[in-house]
């Protein structure tokens, strides 16, 4: 810095010497004057450099491709002038911000005004998928996520113009959309780059989630007439491929499907029901399993984390005052993009059922390179894929010394965590899913199967809510076991766990409704679990007891009758068909000791629907229902305690054992009169369209606008892309 400030004041000199030389008529304030002047100009060279004098006077230089931008946003056609301007175009790195802030800066009229070079634009993109040069491909497919992005995204404000012909134009749009689909088509099935691979599936993810609403995405028409489908089974059904970008299209299958499903035929629907390729089916089935399996992960690492930090030493001084308080703030976002997937294969494709069995080595277990884990997406609906270690560890041989799993477990432990917490929308929302997904599962014959199947036993450590009566769940444990036995957990866990202000009647009905449809399948199909029945008959009792200590919070609004009547009718399930599933008669017997011990809160509920059934309200049907309902419990109360008491005054016993209970049960079985109910076997099998439609509706909204939002921020930046294309051969 310091010579071209001396070489400049050197300069500044010798200018003066020879202005004076040649100036000696002038007056002494006029070579003042000039004097001035020269230095001040030696001052700007002093520190703009000798040449860069006027620099500092000029607006700063646009990049080229922001130039060329400009251009195509005039009216004029830019290729009139400049006969390579597309060529060149797509040579020049994409400037996303500029080219979407651009769009977003103009209004819907001069929008309109440049529609045709927007069209041309859009199918000179089209043409450079085509291109030998994978720099112009990455350029072209980058130009079209901003570009669709851009237009949706004026669109939101202005109303007036079609997107479609906006984009396209109407009289090429079935030409170019069928030529842009069968490009990314190639360019997905193609042994080439990974990164085009990657980038061919944001744009599509980016094309289906423009809208919140992807059924008023009409663009998509033309993904459905030109399916990408064969694509996406390809990339499932090959390791390498799955590892790199199974996550992604997984996510992009699961909205493909939700297209105006409810409207139209949609043909990923139809195609999906039929796959039948194990090795598609498997691939899809670990790409879930590893998201979920991720979760699961980092929530146990916030739960030890949180165990060893400030609030357990807190705990430890001050006893379980705060315990609940401080777990509750253990939390980590939940994946609904996945889930949805996951429901989507159970629910279409019955072939997928033998996916959930499918064993794989339990990840977390098996010691892989460790590698920097993703951040968090920030988003309440987390679309971040997993790492990759974690990818390649479910795909590690099997290990004799290894915990084997299955997507069924991890799916299971999954719903034992989010199920916790559904004071939290998504978490509600996630919490529904998951049982609606083992609605679907308790229904299948072949899953039915499996879960019940004691000669395939696993060790399945759910999380449980912490709760100051109880130790924690970690602390259990647990045998090995059918898998039908950890469903049945879980919905015991829930049961318990959910008696609050802020009743989730729906989740307790689906809850309920699981319990039956299995016992359904065991009474069907003679099988003879070895379960604590007792966990679940304590936990459906004391469901009844809160539902009528809080009868007038809860009747304002829900019908708790409903509630009521599947938990008695799961009772009579156990009364009148239990000598076919129960695995002993003792556990016969200790159904009855349950119903006797707790009879107090059976007479407090028949008190109750007798009350309401009796009088003209509302409530007058389903609590008649109950009532008639209760008949057989009342039956066994009212002839099994006269004699207890009896056996108590004859012995001289002021309080009975269980035993001594048990053997006057026992003795007195000939003389019950029971009646026989019918319909306790049967149920309304699980029907989407007509009762969960809207759900799935705001369901698949919300997972479109989050997957767009992650896409925005995380994963269209061209670095690594262009990186791998350092050189266009």
């Amino acid at each position: 810095m310091g010579a071209p400030s001396l070489w400049g004041t050197a300069l500044c000199e010798r200018k003066l010497q020879l202005f004076s030389s040649s100036s000696s008529t002038c007056s002494f304030g006029r070579v003042t004057t000039c004097k001035q002047r020269l230095c001040t100009m030696a001052q700007a060279e002093k520190k703009g450099g000798l040449l860069r004098k006027s620099s500092a006077s000029k607006k700063s230089l646009k990049e080229k491709v922001v130039l060329m931008y400009d251009e195509i946003f005039m009216t004029e056609d830019p290729s009139k002038c400049s006969p390579r301007f597309w060529e060149e175009l797509f040579l020049m790195k994409v400037n996303l911000e500029y080219l979407e802030g651009k769009l977003e800066s103009l209004d819907g009229e001069e929008l309109v005004k440049i529609k045709d070079n927007i069209n041309c634009l859009f199918q000179h993109c089209i043409q450079a998928l085509g291109e030998e040069h994978p720099i112009r491909v990455v350029n072209a497919l980058q130009t079209l996520c901003a570009l669709i992005r851009g237009v949706h995204q004026k669109n939101k404000s202005t109303s007036g113009f079609d997107i479609i012909n906006m984009l396209v134009g109407f009289d090429k749009a079935e030409l170019c959309m069928k030529n842009l689909m069968e490009s990314l088509d190639s360019l997905l099935c193609a042994e080439g780059s990974e990164s085009l691979k990657s980038l061919c599936l944001k744009l599509l993810l980016c094309l289906v989630t423009v809208t919140d609403n992807i059924s008023q995405n009409t663009i998509l028409e033309y993904v459905m007439i030109n399916s990408i489908f064969e694509a996406i089974l390809q990339i499932l059904s090959n390791p390498p491929s799955r590892r790199e970008h199974g996550y992604d299209a997984v996510v992009l299958l699961a909205l493909l499907v939700n297209y105006r499903k409810y409207e139209s035929v949609n043909p990923y629907i139809v195609k999906l029901s039929i796959v039948d390729d194990e090795a598609t089916l498997n691939g899809m089935g670990l790409v879930i399993a590893q998201a979920l399996s991720e979760y699961n992960r980092q929530y146990k690492d916030k739960e030890e984390e949180h165990q060893s930090g400030f609030f357990s030493a807190l705990t430890n001084m001050v006893g379980s005052m705060f315990i609940a308080d401080a777990d509750e703030k253990i939390s980590v976002q939940t994946n609904e993009a996945i889930l949805l997937a996951l429901y989507e294969a159970v629910h279409l494709n019955r072939n997928f059922i033998t996916v959930l069995a499918q064993s794989h080595p339990e990840m977390g277990l098996v010691t892989v390179p460790v590698s920097p884990v993703p951040t968090t997406p920030v988003t309440p609906l987390g679309t971040t894929p997993p790492s990759s270690d974690v990818i390649s560890s479910a795909e590690l041989p099997l290990d004799a010394d290894v915990q084997t799993s299955n997507l069924l477990i991890t799916f299971l432990k999954y719903s034992s965590i989010v199920m916790q917490d559904t004071k939290d929308e998504h978490r509600l929302h996630s919490g529904k899913l998951c049982l609606i997904i083992l609605t679907c599962i308790a229904e299948d014959q072949y899953a039915n199967a499996f879960l019940h199947d004691d000669n395939v036993n696993f060790r399945v450590n759910l999380h449980r809510m912490p709760m100051r009566h109880r130790k924690k769940a970690a602390d259990r444990n647990l045998p090995c076991r059918p898998l039908v036995c950890a469903v049945l957990d879980l919905m015991v866990e829930f049961i318990v766990t959910h008696m609050m202000k802020e009743f989730p009647m729906d989740l307790y009905v689906r809850c309920i409704q699981i319990v039956h449809k299995l016992l359904c399948y065991q009474k069907k199909c003679r099988v003879r679990l070895h379960y604590t029945w007792r966990e679940l008959w304590s936990a459906l009792i004391n469901l009844l007891k809160f539902l009528m200590s809080n009868e007038t919070v809860l009747l304002a609004k829900h019908n708790i009758f409903t509630l009521a009547l599947m938990v008695v009718n799961l009772f009579n399930m156990f009364i009148t068909y239990g000598d076919t599933f129960l695995p002993t008669p003792s556990s016969y017997d200790e159904l009855y000791y349950e119903i006797i011990r707790m009879h107090q809160n059976f007479d407090n509920l028949y008190s109750m629907v007798l009350r309401l059934s009796t009088n003209a309200g509302q409530w007058k049907e389903p609590a008649s229902k109950v009532t008639h309902a209760l008949v057989n419990i009342r039956a066994i109360i009212n002839h099994f305690s006269p004699k207890i008491e009896s056996y108590a005054a004859v012995n001289h016993i002021a309080q009975l054992s269980e035993d001594q209970v048990l053997e006057v049960v026992r003795s007195n079985y000939d003389t019950l009169t029971l009646k026989l109910q019918d319909g306790l076997d049967q149920y309304e099998r699980y029907s989407e369209q007509h009762k969960e439609a809207a759900f799935f509706k705001e369901l698949v909204r919300s997972i479109s606008i989050n997957v767009r939002r992650n896409l925005a921020f995380n994963t269209l930046s061209q670095e690594v892309l262009l990186k791998e294309f350092s050189t266009i051969s």
